[in-house]
């Protein structure tokens, strides 16, 4: 399938022109379906509000391009001045996601299944697992996450979110007992204390360290809640962690979600043909690791090959100057193209002609 030039641009625009905050993606996710099926894929929105669409041969190994369609919350007003183009979104994830949709309806001999999957940035990941749940697992597996068109990232920190509250007898501010807010900050520096001493870095910044956030905190004399957003390496044991917290809290706490760090090796099939695809289109590839999570946590559990790509500066996330160059949209799209050409033939090596496409259910 061929398109103009334009069309990346204009398909990224037209999503970050329709809001869509976890959990109220069905918008959006209409909308990509409508676009894919137009692009000549077989497209669907699935039980869960994820939107997909396949195309390629049906012998040929199935690699899943899984971006996210849902986004935090905050008006960044869409526009486009000179070669960026601004928009809640447009770095995380929409310009990954649009890129996808453009690689997958130009690959060649590929079968490419791109999903959008809902509520990617909020405790569950819901979209992500309805599809370990309905969907057989594909050969391969790119990520749509910013990279920079020329980075490639191998992997992502787990994450668990701890939420505290407590009360106490009403206090004179003269009383020398802590007060309910002061309770809370004193349980958040223990947590965070706790994640230092069990890291193999005091780096705050290296892939090996744990670290919690402070995200909220309420309170007065008689009563508070806190909530810690805990970003985790490799290996981490969260059964102490939350037996620690548990037993020291002094409170009443919960634990969101228990999320696992992953980490892919750089000789992984998925990173090996998106360095040779940049290095193809003129970039020099950087490999990268990721303090954040993603979707790539949960569907790690396939065991297949797998790596997170896409147009962006992850910098941007979240805050109110985001936005993307479209050159880097397209240099994307460029660089995902040729990958699916050689992932698809490594894997042919590798399995053979044949492999089913996951059927979706629901």
């Amino acid at each position: 399938m061929t398109f103009s030039s334009a069309y990346p641009a204009w398909l990224l625009r037209a999503m970050l022109c329709i809001p869509s905050v976890s959990g109220q993606e069905g918008r959006l996710a209409a909308f990509l379906a409508e676009q894919m099926a137009a692009l000549g894929m077989d497209a669907h929105v699935d039980a869960a509000g994820n939107a997909h669409g396949v195309a390629g041969p049906r012998d040929a190994p199935v690699i899943m391009l899984l971006g996210h369609i849902d986004t935090v919350p905050g008006r960044v007003p869409v526009c486009h001045v000179g070669d960026l183009l601004y928009g809640r979104g447009a770095v995380d994830a929409k310009g990954p996601m649009a890129a996808m949709v453009c690689a997958a309806a130009r690959a060649t001999g590929a079968r490419v299944h791109v999903v959008g999957a809902v509520g990617e940035e909020v405790a569950g990941s819901r979209g992500a697992r309805h599809l370990m749940s309905t969907v057989a697992p594909p050969a391969a597996v790119v990520i749509g996450e910013p990279s920079g068109w020329d980075g490639v990232c191998l992997g992502y920190k787990g994450r668990v979110g701890v939420e505290y509250e407590t009360s106490t007898p009403p206090l004179h501010t003269s009383s020398p007992a802590p007060t309910a807010v002061e309770a809370a900050v004193e349980f958040s520096r223990r947590v965070k204390d706790y994640l230092r001493a069990v890291s193999a870095s005091a780096d705050p910044v290296s892939f090996g360290t744990a670290t919690g956030t402070l995200v909220r905190l309420t309170g007065d004399l008689s009563t508070a809640e806190a909530f810690l957003t805990c970003r985790v390496p490799p290996g981490f044991d969260f059964e102490a962690f939350e037996r620690y917290v548990t037993r020291s809290a002094g409170g009443r706490v919960r634990f969101d979600e228990r999320v696992p760090a992953v980490r892919r090796p750089s000789s992984d099939v998925v990173v090996s043909a998106l360095r040779a695809a940049i290095r193809g289109n003129g970039g020099q590839p950087a490999l990268k690791l990721k303090s954040g999570t993603s979707d790539m946590n949960v569907v790690e559990e396939w065991g297949v090959p797998m790596a997170a790509y896409g147009p962006g500066d992850a910098h941007l996330d979240h805050t109110s100057d985001e936005h993307i160059a479209i050159t880097d949209l397209t240099r994307s799209a460029d660089v995902l193209t040729t990958a699916l050409g050689r992932i698809s033939g490594q894997l042919r090596e590798r399995t053979g002609p044949g492999a089913a496409v996951g059927a979706t259910v629901g």
